[in-house]
């Protein structure tokens, strides 16, 4: 049952990523998000960043009352945040904004069309503007602009 919960709940935080990406961080936290449309922060971190710890500091809290309370579902609620939130990082800033160089020379339809779709959402500099607030699926025209590629 606890990887059940751990499965559902990383497939959940899709839907809320979406809506704190385009509600939160493209809404009344748009001051710590904006440098990561308009790049005018210099040196390897940006305003954004920030929100690793607006995020990781809840989740550890809740892993941690949950270990408390003998690894009750509280616990596997935040591990599957907390697995969602390691995959953010792995897709977002290793691969699609090449913090460190990995995968940069991919033929991998869905990791070209996760790529894609950010570039998207990265060509609108403003906080009203935007589309693709989603991470690991996106629109399907841009799965298609891959997969159906001979």
């Amino acid at each position: 049952m606890n990887i059940l919960i751990v499965i559902t709940v990383f497939f959940a935080m899709e839907g809320a990523t979406w809506l704190i990406h385009k509600y939160v961080m493209h809404g009344f936290l748009w001051s710590l998000h904006a440098d990561h449309h308009d790049h005018s922060t210099e040196g390897p971190f940006e305003k954004n960043d920030y929100f690793f710890l607006i995020f990781a500091l809840p989740v550890i809290a809740v892993m941690y009352y949950g270990s408390t309370q003998g690894f009750n579902y509280i616990f596997y609620i935040g591990l599957g945040i907390a697995l969602y939130g390691m995959a953010y990082f792995f897709v977002h800033d290793i691969f699609i904004h090449q913090r460190f160089s990995f995968l940069k020379n991919t033929k991998n339809p869905y990791l070209l069309a996760i790529r894609r779709a950010h570039k998207q959402h990265h060509k609108h500099l403003g906080k009203h503007e935007g589309e693709c607030f989603g991470f690991l699926w996106v629109p399907v025209k841009y799965f298609k602009m891959y997969f159906n590629k001979k």
